[in-house]
Formats: structure tokens, C-alpha cells, sequence
């Protein structure tokens, strides 16, 4: 009953930047926190950036001056703005939203992800 689509991967040359966009769509009574994971290959997920419904942010060390994570309430959208991007930065990147829905008169918190968003940076 929730959809997370993300926009916005593509290659990209280092030094250059990306926008990812990420729309959730359903039976939705109320967002959260939202972040941003990527994958590189041969390698676990883990956290680039995350903000809560109060906009608060947190960054992985690695992206820290580089990326900004901000969202729109009104369209239930994150973005996630990518400058510098070296080719570590390289992997797919997956949306991630803490989600409350509202069916059938009940309640129920979860945990939902995109489809993920290929990021190539390479010259």
C-alpha cells in the first residue's frame, strides 16, 4: 500500500553532481525519518544520509560537505543532493522511509524501500 519511487541515478564525472529524488505514494498518514542507503558491489549497505520529520540530518563521514539531504512534507518527498562525487561514491542507492498508514481504521508503522537508483561516477 506504499511505494517509494526514486529518480535522478545516472553516470556522472567526478567533481560533478547528481540530484536524487524519492516520491512516497499510498496510504499514508504520516512520514517519519527518511534516508538515503547505498550498496557499492562486494559490499554491505550502508547509510549516506537521514533526516527526520522535524529535519534534523545526519551524514556518513564519507559524504559529510558534500551531499545534502532535504525533504518536501507536502509531496512526501526526500531529495539528495550530490556535489564533489568521486568514484567511491559509485554504488545503487536505495530510499528508505519509516511509514505510517492508516487502513481500515488501524494504525501500522513501517519500514519501506525503493527500488534503488544506479550512481556511476567515472571519467
Amino acid at each position: 500500500q506504499v511505494q517509494l519511487v526514486e529518480s535522478g541515478g545516472g553516470l556522472e564525472q567526478p567533481g560533478g553532481s547528481l540530484r536524487l529524488s524519492c516520491a512516497a505514494s499510498g496510504s499514508i498518514f504520516s512520514i517519519n525519518a527518511m534516508g538515503w542507503y547505498r550498496q557499492a558491489p562486494g559490499k554491505q549497505r550502508e547509510l549516506v544520509a537521514i533526516i527526520t520529520s522535524g529535519g534534523s540530518t545526519n551524514y556518513a563521514d564519507s559524504v559529510k560537505g558534500r551531499f545534502t539531504i532535504s525533504r518536501d512534507n507536502a509531496k512526501n518527498t526526500v531529495y539528495l543532493q550530490m556535489n564533489s562525487l568521486k568514484p567511491e561514491d559509485t554504488a545503487v542507492y536505495y530510499c528508505n522511509a519509516v511509514i505510517t498508514t492508516l487502513l481500515s481504521s488501524k494504525y501500522r508503522v513501517g519500514d519501506y524501500w525503493g527500488q534503488g537508483t544506479q550512481v556511476t561516477v567515472s571519467s
